[in-house]
C-alpha cells in the first residue's frame, strides 16, 4: 500500500537516486565494435564508475523492449527475471547467492545486497531490463545484428551519469547511420542556456538568435557557434582530422627559437621577457646612439614615456631587467630570444619583425670570455664551424655602444649577423649599473 510506495520513493531518492538515458539509432555492430562497446562499458565501470558505486551502465537491444520504461525498487524476492546468460529465470535473492561465487560480480554485491529494496528497470510490457548495479535482463541482450541501442545509466551522482552517458553516446555515435548529429532543437535549447535566446524557425532547420546587450562579444555567427559547443561541452566533441591535404606545423623560426631557448637555459643563462615598446631614450641616448640611426617606428600617441617607439634591439630591455634585480647575487646572466621591430620601405606596413639573441653577463670583471664562449655555444648548436667562408668568425668592429677595442663583428656564412664585446662605460652608467658587463647581440633569421 502506501507506506510500501514510500519506501520505494525513500529507497530510489537516499540511494540510487538518478537515471539518465540515451539512444543509438540505426548503428552497424562488427565483431570488433561489439567487443569494444563492451570493454568500454568494463572500463568506465571501474574508473569513472568507481566500480559501480556511483554509476551502473545497462545497454539493451532497443527492438526487444517497448517503452516507456520505469526504474523503480521492489523487494528482493519480489523481482523475478532471466539474467545475462542464463537459462532460466531467477528472484533477485537467487541471483544474490548464484553470484557469491562469481568472479566477476561478487565484487559489486555489497552494493546492494544489505538493502530492503533492490533497483529495478522494466519496460511498459513487464520485461526485466536490469537490476542495477548488478545484472541486465537477457531478453533485452545486444548481438552482431542489433540496429537500435537503449543506454541507461542509474546512479548516485548526476554528474558522474551525464558524464557517463556522453561518453558511451560519443564514442559510438560514430558507427551510427548519422553520426554525431545534433537536432536543431537541441541547439536551441544549448544556446538558451548561455543566455542567448532561441527557437527554431518554421522550416525547422535554422534558428532564430536574440542577442541580449550584456553580449557585445557576439559578432558573427561562429561566436554563436561558440557558445552552443560551450554548453555542449567541448570535451564532449569528438576529435576528428580535418579533411584538408595540409597538416600543422610549428614554424621554423618558432622552432629554431625555442630549441635555443632550451640550450641557453643549459648553458646557465636566464631567460627575460621584456616589453616590445619602450622609450626613445631606451634604445637610442642611453646606447650612445643617434636616434635616426636606429630605424626605429614610433607610435603616434604614446600613453606613457615608457611606450613612445617600437623596440629596435633587445638590449635595453636586458640591462632594464639586470638593473631591476641589482639585489640578486652576481654574476647576472640574461638572455632573450625575440622580435625587435626595423623600418623597412619594401614592405606593405613599412616595417619588418626580426628575430634577435641577445645576451648579458654582469659581473665585477667584464667576463668577455663568457659570452663569446656562449656565441661559440650557439654555433655549436647551429652546426656552424669556425673559420672563413661557410663557417663563422669575428673581427674588430666600432660601435658606441661597447668599449672601445672591446667590440667585435661576428660573421657567419659570409654575412655580418651581430655584434659582441664589453659595454661602454657610459652606457652602463645611463642604465643606473655600477659593474662591467658584456653582451651579444645576433640576428638568428640567417640561420633558416
Amino acid at each position: 500500500g502506501k507506506h510500501g510506495a514510500d519506501c520505494l520513493l525513500t529507497w530510489t531518492t537516499a540511494v540510487r537516486p538518478h537515471a539518465v538515458a540515451a539512444v543509438l539509432r540505426n548503428i552497424t555492430f562488427t565483431q570488433e565494435r561489439y567487443d569494444s562497446f563492451i570493454e568500454l562499458q568494463e572500463k568506465l565501470h571501474q574508473n569513472v564508475c568507481r566500480k559501480r558505486t556511483l554509476v551502473a551502465i545497462g545497454t539493451h537491444d532497443l527492438d526487444t523492449i517497448s517503452g516507456p520504461f520505469t526504474y523503480t525498487a521492489k523487494p528482493p524476492g519480489d523481482i523475478r527475471f532471466k539474467p545475462l546468460n542464463q537459462a532460466k529465470e531467477y528472484t533477485a535473492q537467487e541471483l544474490m547467492s548464484l553470484y557469491k561465487t562469481d568472479s566477476h560480480l561478487r565484487h559489486y554485491l555489497h552494493i546492494i545486497e544489505d538493502e530492503a529494496v533492490y533497483p529495478v528497470i522494466y519496460d511498459s510490457n513487464g520485461i526485466v531490463l536490469s537490476m542495477p548495479p548488478i545484472i541486465n535482463g537477457d531478453h533485452s541482450k545486444i548481438s552482431l545484428n542489433t540496429k537500435n541501442v537503449f543506454i541507461e545509466c542509474t546512479a548516485t551522482d548526476l554528474t558522474k551519469a551525464k558524464i557517463v552517458l556522453d561518453m558511451m553516446v560519443t564514442m559510438f555515435c560514430e558507427y551510427c547511420e548519422e553520426p554525431f548529429t545534433e537536432s536543431t532543437e537541441h541547439i536551441a535549447q544549448l544556446l538558451t542556456k548561455m543566455c542567448l535566446r532561441s527557437e527554431v524557425m518554421s522550416d525547422g532547420e535554422q534558428i532564430e538568435v536574440e542577442i541580449p546587450p550584456t553580449r557585445s562579444d557576439v559578432i558573427h555567427a561562429c561566436d554563436i557557434m561558440e557558445d552552443a559547443a560551450m554548453a555542449y561541452g567541448f570535451n564532449n566533441i569528438p576529435r576528428t582530422t580535418p579533411r584538408t591535404y595540409t597538416i600543422a606545423n610549428q614554424l621554423p623560426l618558432n622552432k629554431l627559437s625555442e630549441l635555443l631557448r632550451q640550450d641557453l637555459a643549459a648553458a646557465g643563462f636566464t631567460e627575460a621577457l621584456t616589453f616590445a615598446l619602450c622609450s626613445q631614450e631606451d634604445i637610442a641616448d642611453k646606447l650612445l646612439k643617434n636616434i635616426s640611426e636606429t630605424r626605429a617606428c614610433r607610435i603616434s600617441n604614446p600613453k606613457t614615456a615608457e611606450f613612445q617607439v617600437a623596440r629596435t634591439t633587445l638590449l635595453s630591455g636586458l640591462l632594464k631587467t639586470v638593473a631591476a634585480n641589482r639585489k640578486m647575487p652576481l654574476p647576472l646572466r640574461l638572455f632573450e630570444i625575440s622580435d625587435v621591430v626595423l623600418k623597412d620601405e619594401s614592405k606593405d606596413v613599412g616595417a619588418r619583425n626580426n628575430r634577435r639573441l641577445c645576451a648579458v653577463y654582469y659581473n665585477k670583471s667584464p667576463g668577455f670570455e663568457v659570452i663569446h664562449g656562449l656565441m661559440d655555444r650557439v654555433m655549436q648548436l647551429l652546426e656552424i664551424k669556425p673559420g672563413q667562408g661557410n663557417g663563422y668568425h669575428i673581427q674588430a668592429a666600432d660601435d658606441s655602444t661597447f668599449f672601445p677595442g672591446r667590440c667585435a663583428e661576428i660573421f657567419a656564412c659570409g654575412k655580418s649577423i651581430g655584434r659582441l664585446g664589453v659595454l661602454h662605460p657610459d652606457v652602463i652608467n645611463r642604465f643606473e649599473l655600477t659593474m662591467p658587463c658584456s653582451a651579444l647581440d645576433i640576428d638568428i633569421e640567417h640561420f633558416l
